[in-house]
């Protein structure tokens, strides 16, 4: 296993760097001066000329290319065209804030949608199997953003039980160490401030959670249905074991392996698609960042962020691809 994991981080490398080139080239042909979006309507054309000179963007696209790349090598994703300090510093707040959030909302969904899944499968063709696979089939459909105002308006406005936006009580604001502030709180023995984070992830959270946990229960019922079909699973239940026994010891762990995989995928697209939670929200993520730095023709930000989300939701893959052999030891990586 360990060459067929060296083998699949080197193929990282080229991968990487041909998205970051396809990137820089799009972003580049997009209309619009950087200089211009910065010094506003009223800037003149000596002063767009100079800014656009300092920030280095009269120079060849492949040049600049050319330099990014350079820069990367060193550890170095760039400067900010727009609030002129180092992306590393910037961007990572911002990163933290999402996987925290994305990290939650997966744990709802698995969570949530597993077991909905199992219970399905087990009692097919029951009043719970056509509630739960409806209400997947609306969470599905469900439009994040009319969820995430239907929820602000039911537990904040009306109920008043949760915020309505922002990640922490800006009154009480958390001392940052790892910028994942459900686990600063604690490191920090502050559990009133972890209480209030919490209560200000559960309403994006669960928005964010409603697609995948939909997904993760409609792939899991399907794959539990064909497992339960085997005939080990009926000698097991022949031979009087419980249903929690056969389901989760025997049944699950050979259904396992499509979910882990969908598990992997929404992980990763949530990473780079929860604007639309991280705006309804107010929550300052990488969404919001990225989707600022856009407005603002910010191209250092737009290839590093990117090229970050990017590199996580390869990773997440290759951990997947990692697990199938610990799940199921019957698979080998020999190539």
């Amino acid at each position: 296993m360990f060459p067929y994991t060296v083998r699949r981080v080197l193929s990282l490398i080229p991968v990487l760097i041909g998205m970051t080139l396809v990137v820089f080239a799009i972003i580049h042909a997009i209309p619009g001066n950087p200089a211009q979006v910065i010094l506003g309507q009223r800037a003149t054309a000596e002063s767009i000329a100079t800014l656009t000179k300092e920030l280095g963007l009269d120079r060849p696209w492949y040049i600049q290319y050319v330099d990014y790349l350079k820069g990367l090598l060193h550890g170095d994703l760039g400067i900010s065209l727009r609030t002129r300090g180092p992306i590393n510093e910037e961007i990572w707040s911002y990163l933290a804030a999402t996987v925290e959030l994305t990290l939650v909302a997966m744990i709802i969904a698995v969570i949530i949608g597993v077991n909905a899944g199992i219970i399905s499968a087990w009692f097919s063709r029951s009043w719970f199997d056509y509630a739960a696979m409806m209400l997947a089939l609306i969470g599905v459909s469900m439009p994040i953003f009319w969820l995430g105002l239907m929820e602000q308006w039911a537990f904040s406005i009306h109920l008043g039980w949760l915020p309505t936006t922002g990640r922490e009580n800006v009154r009480d604001p958390v001392s940052a160490i790892t910028n994942l502030y459900l686990l600063d709180t604690l490191l920090q023995g502050r559990f009133d401030q972890f209480i209030v984070v919490l209560k200000h992830l559960i309403l994006p959270s669960l928005a964010l959670a409603t697609i995948p946990m939909a997904i993760i229960a409609r792939m899991t019922r399907a794959a539990m249905l064909e497992v339960m079909k085997s005939d080990y699973i009926r000698t097991a239940r022949a031979k009087g074991l419980s249903m929690f026994w056969v389901v989760y010891k025997h049944s699950l762990k050979n259904a396992i392996i499509p979910v882990l995989t969908i598990i992997g995928l929404q992980t990763g697209l949530l990473l780079g698609g929860a604007i639309l939670t991280e705006t309804i929200f107010g929550w300052p993520g990488i969404g919001r960042y990225l989707y600022d730095a856009i407005g603002y023709r910010d191209y250092p930000v737009i290839q590093s962020g990117i090229l970050i989300i990017a590199a996580i939701f390869v990773v997440i893959n290759l951990i997947v691809d990692l697990l199938y052999i610990l799940v199921d030891p019957r698979i080998k990586y020999t190539k």
